[in-house]
């Protein structure tokens, strides 16, 4: 007998189903699938994922201080074949391998994009389902704004968004010089056209991180009806017919297999998700064959597709010591901060270290920003051995690509479950991203020389005062180019008539019953935006529609 629960969906015998629900993948969109279907369905629910439990008090400060706690541990670090189009060299790019995922790791930046980013998103996927007006509602209802709660802002909703805890003196002159050259002042970089200068928005709030586990799963994790499953390996999804019913997975050295009733959910990103469908025969078909892999569904658009954010530095000394971050994290200093914040939570341990952005159109042809600038108050990494920097106090201005023409790939590295995948992500091989980054670099050093920023710098560090003509830009671009660690597009969602699709506009992989994909490789184009934020609301949207496929197709039973 089947009953219905407050939601109504319903919910009828379990026969040898170990649960209804199999979600993989316990990042940012598998958190926010496991909290929905808790709160909204009397479902049972098994959530699988590869790392560990997020505990470490380091990453619940602002600014996770990953040089205590080194990214291995953390995230799964994947190094890309040689990247042909920048000087060949091999590039690592994190993903993280944590309950919460990359929201317990990243930089917590929430940002949203541009209206037409999800206009697009729509158009590619033959559907309105995926506009700017469809996804808004789901923004707000996750959204818990320390300041905002409007058309645009949820003011209650269980992720704390507020603005950083501390800001720097460096941050306060890049967005004085950045006004100083005609951009505006930009209070509110969400409603949907970001433009101009301002400060950031984060997911933390007083001085801690707002992960989506402790968003969404912790407001579920006590639930009976909740399994979750740290350590867990997934190795294929099991199909009967065309139907997914279940996963095998290897946990503790011990392989075993999980069976559902309802559906399997991909929430493993976007190299675990595209990685994961092949391995079960679900991909092109000519790759699996070179695998021995059984061809299930013939896809070939399973791990096309990969687009990533991608940009290069100009890196300047300071003249002004305390004006940013240098050294802030070890000896004495470091003592007084974690002092600071335990005391009085205040501090520079409050924010993430990088406060203030900017949005600049460096391509004629576009009405809409091409480039971003991130003010980074701190020195803190190195590009190529021909390109260290000395440990010094200044900031790096970085250019990042907002809408990347260049498209890469993600490939099977063997038929093995524990080899990682081969991952293409192909930076800088249309030309067009080359000539924008160029022009991002030119305006970046506008900037610097702009009051009242330039008194407190000294000399330019990289790519230095000798590079100053398009050609030395270009070159230094392709030896310092670096992920911005926002990877997309790998299981992306389309019409049924394209070839390339993967996916359908409610998320169902095409050919396969019960199996969905949650995260944001079903992207079709990526968002001009960090994608965090935009990846829990597409899978919120993706359990609405799940929710409501679910609803109708039980209350047809019942008709029956």
């Amino acid at each position: 007998m089947k009953t219905e629960n407050h939601s109504g969906s319903l919910r009828g015998e379990q026969g040898d189903s170990d649960c209804d629900y199999i979600i993989v993948g316990a990042g940012s969109a598998g958190c926010v699938a496991a909290w929905r279907l808790i709160t909204e369905t009397d479902a049972r629910v098994v959530l699988l994922e590869t790392g560990g439990e997020y505990t470490s008090p380091y990453l619940k400060l602002s600014p996770g201080y990953s040089r205590l706690v080194p990214k291995g541990i953390h995230c799964t670090i994947h190094r890309t074949v040689p990247q042909a189009h920048a000087s060949h060299r091999v590039l690592e790019i994190a993903t993280g391998r944590i309950v919460g995922g990359g929201s317990s790791v990243n930089a917590q930046v929430y940002m949203r994009g541009y209206r037409n980013d999800y206009d697009q998103c729509g158009l590619s996927a033959g559907s309105d389902l995926w506009s700017w007006a469809a996804l808004l509602p789901h923004f707000r209802r996750l959204e818990g704004n320390q300041k905002f709660n409007n058309e645009f802002h949820g003011g209650s909703g269980p992720l704390q968004v507020a603005d950083p805890g501390f800001f720097c003196e460096y941050s306060h002159l890049f967005v004085k010089a950045v006004q100083s050259l005609g951009l505006p002042f930009t209070a509110d970089f969400n409603v949907g056209a970001p433009t101009g200068v301002g400060y950031l928005q984060f997911t933390a709030r007083g001085g801690r991180r707002c992960s989506a586990a402790d968003a969404f799963l912790s407001k579920v994790r006590s639930d009976s009806r909740l399994r979750v499953l740290t350590g867990a390996q997934v190795n294929r999804i099991l199909l009967d017919r065309q139907r997914a019913v279940g996963i095998e997975y290897v946990h503790q050295g011990q392989r075993k297999t999980l069976r559902c009733r309802r559906e399997v959910l991909l929430a493993a990103g976007a190299f675990g998700s595209p990685k994961l469908l092949m391995l079960s025969g679900i991909g092109p078909a000519e790759q699996l064959r070179r695998f021995d892999i059984p061809v299930q569904v013939d896809l070939r658009g399973v791990g096309q597709n990969l687009q990533d954010h991608c940009g290069s530095p100009l890196v300047l000394e300071g003249n002004s010591r305390g004006y940013g971050y240098f050294r802030q994290d070890r000896g004495w200093r470091l003592a007084w901060n974690l002092l600071e914040y335990g005391l009085f939570r205040r501090g520079r341990l409050t924010t993430v270290g990088g406060e203030a952005s900017s949005f600049h159109v460096t391509d004629e042809r576009s009405t809409e920003a091409t480039v971003q600038i991130y003010c980074v108050p701190m020195i803190g990494y190195a590009n190529t051995a021909a390109d260290t920097v000395p440990a010094v106090d200044g900031i790096k201005l970085h250019a990042t690509l907002l809408r990347p023409h260049s498209r890469g790939s993600l490939s099977l590295r063997s038929s093995n479950p524990a080899d990682p995948p081969l991952v293409d992500p192909n930076y800088l091989s249309d030309s067009r991203d080359l000539k924008l980054l160029v022009e991002g670099l030119k305006i970046a050093r506008t900037i610097a020389d702009a009051a009242p920023l330039r008194q407190a710098l000294g000399r330019e560090l990289l790519p230095g005062a000798g590079v100053q003509d398009d050609a030395g830009l270009a070159d230094y671009i392709r030896r310092t180019v670096r992920t911005d660690w926002h990877p997309v597009g790998t299981c992306r969602m389309g019409s049924s008539d394209d070839p390339m699709s993967v996916v359908n506009a409610t998320l169902e992989v095409l050919g396969v019953q019960g199996l969905r994909v949650i995260d944001a490789s079903v992207m079709p184009n990526i968002v001009s935006a960090n994608t965090n934020a935009p990846t829990m609301a597409l899978a919120d949207r993706g359990l609405s529609l799940l929710l409501s496929g679910a609803a109708r197709a039980d209350a047809g039973r019942e008709a029956q």
